[in-house]
């Protein structure tokens, strides 16, 4: 098993990490897949609005998310935001 491969959805590429015995995916890309966001900043941009708007609401969304290190783009591992793929993923219209 490989505990950092990457996943494609629809052509976008979601990172993943093995932790826990559970897989966990960039909150950041499934945004981006989910809105068809063409950079990687605007995933991220996107997911810093809509977590605002989440915990306001007081949604237990943002809670459950798990900030774990990732590979960056250049290689490097940096913290992101990571959720189970059991999590429910609110779409902002």
């Amino acid at each position: 098993m490989e505990p950092n491969k990457i996943v494609v959805f629809e052509s976008k590429k979601i990172r993943r990490i093995w932790h826990n015995e559970e897989w966990f995916f960039s909150v950041v890309d499934v945004c981006g897949a989910l809105t068809d966001s063409p950079t990687d900043l605007t995933a991220r941009k996107y997911w810093n609005k809509l977590s605002q708007r989440l915990r306001e609401e007081g949604s237990e969304v943002v809670t459950n998310c798990h900030r774990l290190k990732l590979a960056a783009p250049l290689k490097l591992l940096r913290p992101d935001y990571l959720i189970r793929e059991d999590t429910p993923i609110t779409r902002i219209t």
